[in-house]
């Protein structure tokens, strides 16, 4: 009951606080922010790997994952209902060729509900999609400010799968996500005299979407002994494109500044942006496909790969205009596994914990003035059993890079901090006695 009353904690205060920035990145800019991983702490200590299905932890990145009938690890009896909860901390310093700067942000990352019937899974949570959180600025010739630039918001997604298992090796998902959220972009230009000194008055254009649209995840698992110790499980997902509404206001200031730099505005007009077709507008989300394969002993230890390809060339945002910014097709290699020394170990603790590590590389589909924007990371994690033996926490670090200081832009140097718990109940218990 304890457990319970903790987790239905945790669930209020993740609602609550499911607006906070998930990004302190200067190119959450672009776009509608800087992309977030859509897993589990699990899959993030792995590079990402998504491709490893077992009974007790829910796998956000295949919804066939969902769907088993395998009851030899519960004594027969009902697969249990899987809990899970996560957040993370991240810490990032921020460098260009003249300053450096560092960033924090804590985030709650998912919310999630597995229920099993049979061959049939069902999952159901809350996953941010998209994150903005930025400010930065632009200087002149004469290296005074003339461009200040904030944002904030994202895209959250709300999601529904549904797994089946074909055969005892296949299994086949469908899962609905529903995108929903705000994005908030300021702009700030200091104008200036002939003689190059600043104006008393300011302007500043304030650009606010607010997005919604569904779209759909097709997925494919395969799991079979290829002998008596090894495993071969294998992993494949497709999303079509699919688009976002986004309904736009646009608002223009007259400002000045006191003497501490805060914002006095002056007044205000609302732009009719009806007359330019800009007050509703569609943005794509472009399709995506992820294939991977691995080996393993089943509660022992697993290495896998894992390829994924979006078009993100085929995204535009014609409500922001960014110049000489371009959107080319992104990619991502994952490699990584995990080891249990021992995973039924009562008397000696650390050889039932999962040891994990992984990494990636990414082409994140990002090109600004001719630089394209891409990201490494190298992760470890352990799974802590907590409570009964299929209950743990998990504890993840990532390692990482992105971007670049040519062409003026920022490299951004990163380490995020992760911890989830997965849990598990029965909620239907068949009576032995009477």
């Amino acid at each position: 009951m304890i457990k319970k009353l903790v987790l239905l904690f945790i669930a209020i205060f993740a609602i609550q606080s499911y607006g906070q920035e998930g990004t302190a990145s200067p190119y959450s800019f672009y776009g509608i922010g800087s992309l977030q991983f859509k897993g589990s702490v699990e899959n993030r200590s792995m590079g990402g790997l998504g491709i490893y299905k077992d009974s007790i932890h829910i796998n956000f990145k295949n919804p066939a994952t969902y769907g088993d009938n395998e009851l030899t690890s519960f004594n027969n009896e009902s697969r249990p209902i899987k809990f899970t909860v996560g957040g993370g901390h991240s810490s990032t310093n921020i460098e260009s060729n003249t300053r450096a700067e560092r960033a924090n942000s804590t985030t709650f990352d998912y919310l999630a509900l597995s229920v099993p019937v049979g061959k049939f899974g069902f999952g159901f949570g809350l996953l941010p999609f998209s994150s903005v959180g930025y400010e930065f600025e632009t200087r002149n010739e004469a290296n005074d400010i003339d461009f200040r630039y904030d944002g904030e918001g994202g895209v959250n997604k709300a999601f529904l799968a549904v797994g089946y298992q074909l055969s005892r090796s296949l299994s086949i998902g469908l899962q609905v996500d529903y995108n929903f959220g705000n994005i908030k972009n300021n702009t700030l230009n200091v104008l200036f005299n002939e003689e190059g000194e600043p104006l008393e008055f300011f302007t500043r254009q304030n650009n606010r979407s607010d997005l919604n649209g569904a779209n759909f995840i097709l997925g494919l698992h395969y799991k079979n002994m290829v002998s008596s110790k090894l495993e071969l499980q294998s992993s494949f997902t497709f999303t079509p494109q699919a688009e976002l509404r986004s309904k736009n206001q646009r608002t223009l200031s007259t400002i000045t500044l006191d003497t501490f730099g805060s914002d006095i505005v002056s007044n205000s007009i609302d732009v009719d942006l009806s007359a330019s077709d800009l007050r509703v507008t569609d943005l794509t989300l472009p399709s995506q496909y992820t294939i991977g394969a691995g080996f393993g002993e089943p509660r022992k230890w697993f290495a896998g790969f894992e390829f994924s390809s979006t078009q993100t060339s085929n995204f535009s945002n014609p409500l922001i205009d960014n110049a000489g910014t371009t959107f080319e097709d992104a990619s991502k290699i994952s490699l990584g596994g995990f080891y249990i020394p021992e995973y039924n170990s009562f008397s000696k603790y650390w050889k039932a914990v999962v040891y994990r590590a992984g990494l990636r590389f990414e082409e994140t589909g990002l090109n600004i003035n001719n630089q394209s924007i891409d990201e490494f990371g190298i992760s470890f994690g352990v799974g802590l059993p907590i409570g009964r033996l299929f209950e743990n926490a998990n504890i993840g670090f990532e390692f990482g890079q992105r971007g670049t200081t040519n062409a003026n832009l920022v490299e951004e140097n990163f380490v995020n901090f992760q911890i989830s718990l997965s849990l598990n109940d029965r909620w239907f218990v068949k009576r032995k006695y009477d």
